[in-house]
């Protein structure tokens, strides 16, 4: 007798891919908004984030040989998704969507964030269908 592993919970990715949307559909009724541009980057960075937690967490659940994948870098962990069919965007993609991330966490410069604002809405489609991926992969809400 086997015991199965609890499914993986994947409400708070749900949930803030909810609020990116939120908060896109916020700045785009008004673009000049540094406020609301200010709040849409930080949700764009923990949604980021989660979506790269919730990717490397349904790979090692899936995975023979957990502590592999834990030493995975970012990239290979991304074609890894791709193989496994976890993420509709490619690596170049994922980098492009990383140096957005990391834009935001190092510095603030108006360009810049208006350069992350313009990448958003490419990211939310991706969230977006990572979820319900990800649902499929490692199972369902609780």
């Amino acid at each position: 007798m086997s015991i199965e592993p609890p499914a993986l919970d994947f409400t708070p990715l749900d949930r803030a891919v909810t609020r990116l949307r939120e908060g896109l559909l916020r700045y785009h009724i008004d673009e000049s908004d540094s406020q609301i541009r200010d709040g849409l980057m930080q949700r764009f960075e923990f949604t980021y984030d989660l979506a790269h937690k919730m990717i490397r967490r349904t790979i090692e659940a899936g995975s023979a040989n957990p502590e592999e994948v834990d030493r995975m870098t970012f990239p290979t962990l991304i074609r890894t998704a791709v193989e496994q069919g976890l993420t509709g965007a490619d690596w170049p993609r994922w980098r492009t969507w990383r140096e957005m991330r990391n834009i935001t966490s190092h510095t603030y410069d108006e360009t810049k964030a208006l350069q992350v604002a313009a990448e958003i809405p490419s990211f939310l489609s991706e969230a977006e269908g990572l979820v319900a991926r990800l649902e499929a992969a490692g199972g369902a809400h609780r």
